[in-house]
């Protein structure tokens, strides 16, 4: 039955991770193919966010969503997720996002996935790039971690509101990646991985800093939710 169980999960986040990236890298084909590009900046930020809504909406229940290596490691490290399986869990959201590439070139083309491909912008350096995604990772799982433990009937919403957020101020600066299966995905299947390497360490070690924050602010399982009236509190 566990074994039943973990399959499930684990097939949960493959085709959670495949509905979102999917969304996410049609989007961004659709804005390099657009006659106004001003309009991209708004439908990939969006794309992304709504795509990862869809996603939790329709397997989120089953494996708790996740669809992002960097979230699965901060789980892992507030013991909501045990290591054996995370294995699965970022096996399954790497394959998921290989295949949204897959998906792409079959119904679009190579470059449409190229297009979506993650990189410093213009004027932004390596290490500068760096410093983005693994401020903006740690802030993206400081709000999952909240979220999901103090606020779930938000966490939601919560969740891809952040990612637009975070969209909309770094995609054309670092890449907006905060997730290595997201970069991975679009990097394989466009044929460049010289840049691959930014977007899976800058988000591994956001992950770490976004747990540590969220544990030295929040104070661990002792304290009770926001939405408690502080008079409950006082009891």
């Amino acid at each position: 039955m566990q074994a039943r169980l973990d399959a499930r999960k684990y097939a949960a986040e493959l085709l959670g991770s495949l509905l979102f990236f999917t969304i996410g890298y049609l989007s961004v084909g659709a804005f390099h193919a657009s006659a106004t590009p001003v309009a991209g900046l708004l439908v990939v930020p969006f794309s992304f966010g709504f795509g990862l809504l869809a996603a939790i909406f329709a397997f989120g229940h089953i494996s708790g969503g996740h669809y992002n290596p960097a979230v699965t490691i901060a789980m892992v490290l507030d013991r909501r997720t045990n290591p054996l399986d995370a294995v699965g869990y970022i096996a399954a959201q790497v394959i998921g996002a290989l295949a949204a590439g897959a998906v792409v070139i079959v119904a679009v083309g190579q470059d449409a996935v190229k297009q979506g491909i993650t990189a410093p912008g213009t004027g932004v350096t390596d290490t500068g790039a760096i410093v983005i995604e693994t401020i903006m990772t740690a802030a993206f799982i400081a709000v999952i971690l909240a979220a999901t433990k103090r606020v779930p009937s938000l966490a939601a919403l919560a969740i891809p509101l952040a990612l637009v957020a975070i969209h909309f101020g770094t995609a054309t600066l670092s890449g907006a990646s905060v997730n290595p299966a997201r970069s991975i995905g679009s990097a394989v299947m466009g044929g460049d991985v010289s840049k691959l390497w930014i977007y899976i360490v800058a988000p591994i070690i956001g992950a770490v800093l976004g747990w540590v924050a969220w544990r030295v602010v929040d104070g661990g399982a002792e304290t009770r939710p926001a939405e408690q009236p502080a008079a409950e509190q006082l009891r």
